[in-house]
């Protein structure tokens, strides 16, 4: 299966296993939680959807790496402990808690969440002194004397030999104990994801051409050369940190990351000619209205690698912009509650102080469950930062505590709305621009649908046209049926499944 039918499947164990009774008790008894164990090659993605699962469930998430554990580390300590048995006192050999356990009850305790994940990476590398307690702690989720509390989930994940040495096959007592899933590299997935982190156009155009090179693994002369998934996202980081402080990336940049020397090299080809496409077509530019006939003439003469090029970077733009819309959204919808507090109150400097700290609470709380999303994390902070900062403003300018307060953050809340309604507006005409490009270079040829579904898939696109509209969105969607095209593909699909 591929790591997005992984998560899901994952997800929904999580749901089951965290199911209560009428009494509050879990209908699956703690004997009967299979663990879940991911099998998958390196850099696929396994830690990532982790995270993404306990932001996505509102639950708490622990992370450990099981190869650098001892049966010390892992079980406790041994201490001496006196006790008294039919009038007469013994030395008993007792053990302190693990640090694994003891770093969950940490984290409900200090974030407030008390059902959550546990998950441990590299599993299948435990020290020989640990190995014969894992069968204990798979079946019992026990540690030494400490249980794992009820109401966590235990998930792990491995490798398989042939990319770890350190790797200790588990016998079949260990496996029948596991819910196994054995992941592999997809693309397709790997591509929504990417979108939502904002990848480096210039790696999502290049794998859209050479999709093979997105994972790749063979043993040379030389050793080990891979290329993964984790290496393609952290690369596109560096490259958008180098290109906004106008540094030249270059194919020692891309080795650091891709480690293997055919796909360094092509991708440092593809790169140049993606920079050469950035000056030929200005996209900012054609965004804002600028629509030559001699641009238009070039596109259309243009190659399919360099028409796709130019529209994932035309696209990327417009998608970018109407995600900061689609976030400055919710980040305005979610102030209403607090202003409503706020304008009820008898006293507005107090509740603003009580509405910034409980947002303050809460963004740290997730935090410290591990359960808080960027996209989370950027809006608690802006209303956060709104509360803070507005109530320094009326102090400073010593207005009266009441309606006139109140009043003035009225108004700057309305200049955030009329903000968003301004980039609504130009992010809406520069879709526009958009596609009347697309049209007047190649009508209503696959380069239009290729963009159609691309807004179609992408979850910020989708939200930004579902919420404000988009007359040409809309238009070209009935002229090319997207969405009929879509279901006749589900039914081809389910014919070939029959």
């Amino acid at each position: 299966m591929n790591i997005s039918q992984a998560k899901d499947y994952i997800k929904h164990s999580i749901q089951i296993y965290l199911k209560k009774d009428e009494f509050g008790d879990y209908r699956i008894p703690v004997v009967r939680q299979r663990p879940l164990f991911l099998l998958g090659a390196p850099g696929i993605g396994k830690t990532a959807i982790m995270e993404q699962i306990a932001q996505e469930m509102g639950v708490a998430l622990v992370s450990y790496s099981m190869t650098h554990h001892t049966r010390q580390s892992a079980l406790g300590l041994p201490f001496i402990k006196q006790k008294e048995y039919g009038g007469k006192t013994y030395d008993v050999s007792e053990y302190t808690m693990s640090e694994i356990i003891a770093s969950i009850y940490d984290t409900m305790e200090e974030s407030g969440v008390t059902e959550g994940i546990l998950f441990l990476d590299e599993i299948n590398c435990v020290s020989e002194t640990l190995a014969p307690s894992m069968l204990q702690f798979l079946q019992y989720k026990v540690f030494g004397k400490h249980k794992v509390p009820e109401g966590w989930v235990i998930v792990t994940a491995g490798n398989p030999p042939e990319y770890n040495k350190s790797v200790r096959e588990f016998d079949v007592v260990t496996m029948d104990r596991l819910k196994v899933l054995e992941v592999e590299a997809d693309y397709a997935t790997w591509k929504i994801y990417a979108k939502e982190k904002g990848i480096h156009t210039a790696i999502m155009n290049f794998l859209e051409l050479k999709k093979e090179y997105f994972y790749h693994m063979e043993t040379t002369v030389k050793g080990r050369s891979y290329v993964t998934a984790r290496g393609w996202e952290d690369l596109s980081q560096v490259m958008q940190m180098y290109e906004e402080d106008g540094i030249l990336a270059d194919e020692d940049l891309f080795a650091q990351y891709l480690q293997n020397e055919k796909i360094v090299k092509a991708f440092g080809a593809y790169y140049d000619l993606y920079n050469k496409y950035k000056k030929d077509y200005q996209v900012e530019r054609l965004l804002g209205g600028a629509i030559e006939e001699r641009v238009i003439e070039k596109a259309r003469a243009a190659s399919f690698d360099e028409r796709l090029s130019l529209l994932g970077m035309l696209l990327d733009t417009v998608q970018f912009e109407m995600k900061e819309v689609v976030e400055m959204s919710a980040f305005l919808s979610e102030m209403m509650p607090a202003l409503k507090a706020v304008k009820t109150a008898d006293s507005v400097y107090e509740m603003l102080d009580i509405q910034a700290n409980a947002r303050d609470t809460i963004m740290k709380n997730l935090q410290k469950a591990n359960a808080l999303s960027s996209g989370d994390r950027k809006k608690h902070k802006r209303i956060y930062a709104f509360l803070t900062e507005t109530k320094k403003e009326i102090l400073a300018n010593e207005l009266d505590d009441g309606e006139v307060a109140f009043s003035y953050i009225k108004e700057k809340f309305d200049a955030k709305v009329s903000e968003m309604k301004e980039l609504v507006a130009k992010t809406t005409q520069r879709i526009h621009y958009l596609f009347a490009f697309v049209h007047a270079a190649f009508e209503e040829g696959n380069e239009m649908l290729v963009l159609v579904t691309e807004l179609t898939v992408n979850r910020y696109s989708s939200t930004f046209i579902s919420t404000f509209g988009c007359e040409d969105y809309q238009k070209y969607n009935e002229i090319l049926m997207v969405s009929k095209r879509q279901e006749d593909l589900r039914g081809q699909i389910a014919e070939l499944l029959l």
